[in-house]
């Protein structure tokens, strides 16, 4: 007797059910956060046996205090430029990831650690900013097929609007 439900589809002995392939950065970065995390404390006791646990701390509040420095001034400094761009009506593509690399340097010197402090002063080194950009555009112009920069890619999305309406111009009120 039919009841009018479809059969259950059950994979045969013979055909186990596939799995989908894990990619590679979630197999392998669990395992780079749990290395990190083991040369980071390792340093720590080094220094700490070196010295003295009272040094590795004031090491720890300064970096975190420089990093908030960091942060700050770099955070103001890009909404400056943004605010001098939409003044000006333009999007400049010239140094806007020199502030992105400044703020990413000062969070790794606000993360507990020595490693992480090392990186941070690196990154705002300018000729390692400089470098990490350009790999980072690279990456991003391969990825994306087309040629030209970040801020060229941003005005494109800015010029072509779904509609494929533009108006460009000032809006004037007359208050009477």
């Amino acid at each position: 007797m039919t009841t009018g439900s479809p059969t259950p589809a059950y994979p045969t002995p013979a055909q186990p059910p596939a799995q989908p392939r894990r990619s590679r950065l979630r197999t392998f970065l669990p395992l780079a956060l749990a290395a990190w995390l083991v040369l980071e404390i390792w340093l720590l006791t080094v220094v700490a046996g070196a010295t003295s646990g009272l040094v590795v701390l004031l090491l720890l509040v300064a970096g975190f205090v420089l990093g908030a420095v960091v942060i700050k001034r770099a955070g103001r400094r890009a909404f400056q430029n943004l605010n001098e761009a939409l003044q000006r009506g333009t999007v400049s593509s010239g140094r806007g990831g020199g502030n992105g690399l400044t703020m990413l340097g000062g969070l790794f010197l606000m993360i507990p650690g020595l490693a992480s402090d090392v990186i941070g002063l690196l990154l705002l080194l300018p000729p390692v900013q400089k470098a990490v950009s350009g790999y980072g555009e690279r990456k991003l112009r391969a990825a994306a097929g087309t040629p030209g920069t970040l801020g060229d890619a941003f005005q494109q999305a800015r010029i072509h609007r779904p509609d494929g309406k533009v108006v460009q111009g000032e809006v004037i009120r007359d208050e009477q």
